[in-house]
């Protein structure tokens, strides 16, 4: 049974991620969907609670998929969960040169940890959780950006709050 692991921020999840994550649970046997700790993002939108809760609604769907949180390295929360894969999306090249030095780094760690890199759908390509709340703060329709079960979680952070970020 091959394990794999598709790690990020979720700060929100995005029809991008989700995307990623559908295409993940049709090759691999389990497919852990990780939050983790993001040094250049120490100011998210929503709670880590708020996005475990987010990214388990719009992946039940999966029945191979399930979500966790944590703040260890890729490879040791690889190595303890027994995921011999790591699933990263590439947007662009821009993306390709830092995924790239991440596998090493993590190979390196982890010699039994394979990266996986998976091209975002054309569709896809320039979205980000940073666009979606940019869109947000602005009052823009979000049907084509995020999963339709938080859209009106991420509207409400930003008329409770007045966010501009």
């Amino acid at each position: 049974m091959t394990t794999a692991i598709y790690t990020g921020s979720f700060d929100p999840i995005t029809l991008g991620h989700l995307n990623l994550i559908k295409r993940a649970s049709r090759v691999f046997d389990r497919v852990i969907v990780c939050i983790m700790y993001n040094k250049d993002k120490q100011h998210p939108l929503f709670t880590l609670e708020e996005r475990l809760r987010q990214v388990e609604l719009v992946t039940k769907r999966f029945p191979n998929v399930e979500v966790d949180s944590s703040d260890l390295l890729v490879a040791e929360y690889a190595r303890l969960k027994g995921a011999g894969v790591v699933v990263r999306g590439l947007r662009a090249v821009s993306d390709y040169e830092k995924e790239c030095q991440m596998a090493l780094i993590n190979k390196r760690l982890n010699p039994e940890l394979e990266t996986f890199f998976l091209p975002a759908s054309e569709k896809y390509m320039y979205l980000s959780s940073s666009a979606v709340k940019e869109l947000a703060m602005f009052g823009a329709d979000l049907s084509a950006f995020a999963p339709r079960e938080i859209i009106g979680e991420i509207e409400a952070k930003y008329s409770r709050k007045g966010r501009k970020e």
